[in-house]
């Protein structure tokens, strides 16, 4: 069954695109996926895994900080509500401290509300969803759009 996922974007670029050549390789990529509920971390872990990505799991906002600075993922998937930092936080010394780095931040929380997509927007996330988010409209973004 699908389900309907409330998403804005809120401003930044998408990563780079896909070749769109047949026998290409699909362009993957380095993730950050930092969520304080492990099961649901593992899970997106492993399904961003099969799809051919490397994949790194923070549990709370200053683990998600130390990994990124070692790491310097392309995409990083943030949870709003975790202990140490929360995700704004995180996505504010993200932006604020790699200026040069291009990297795309998706917030994927359950906090949902107008003024929380706001917050997000300010914070800098590119991407605001609300869980929980179709694997397949995940995969779609951190991929990239296919060119024209």
């Amino acid at each position: 069954m699908r389900r309907n996922v409330q998403a804005i974007l809120i401003g930044g670029a998408m990563p780079t695109p896909t070749p769109s050549h047949p026998d290409a390789a699909p362009r993957l990529r380095r993730v950050l996926v930092a969520d304080d509920n492990r099961d649901a971390s593992e899970t997106l872990a492993l399904l961003l895994r099969l799809d051919g990505h490397e994949v790194h799991v923070a549990h709370d906002g200053l683990m998600a900080i130390e990994l990124f600075e070692r790491l310097q993922p392309e995409v990083a998937i943030l949870d709003i509500g975790m202990p140490g930092l929360s995700g704004h936080e995180v996505a504010q010394r993200i932006r604020a401290q790699y200026t040069d780095h291009p990297v795309t931040l998706i917030a994927l929380t359950g906090w949902g509300q107008k003024a929380d997509k706001n917050l997000a927007a300010e914070s800098g996330f590119d991407f605001h969803f609300t869980k929980p988010i179709e694997p397949d409209r995940l995969s779609e973004l951190i991929m990239g759009p296919d060119p024209i």
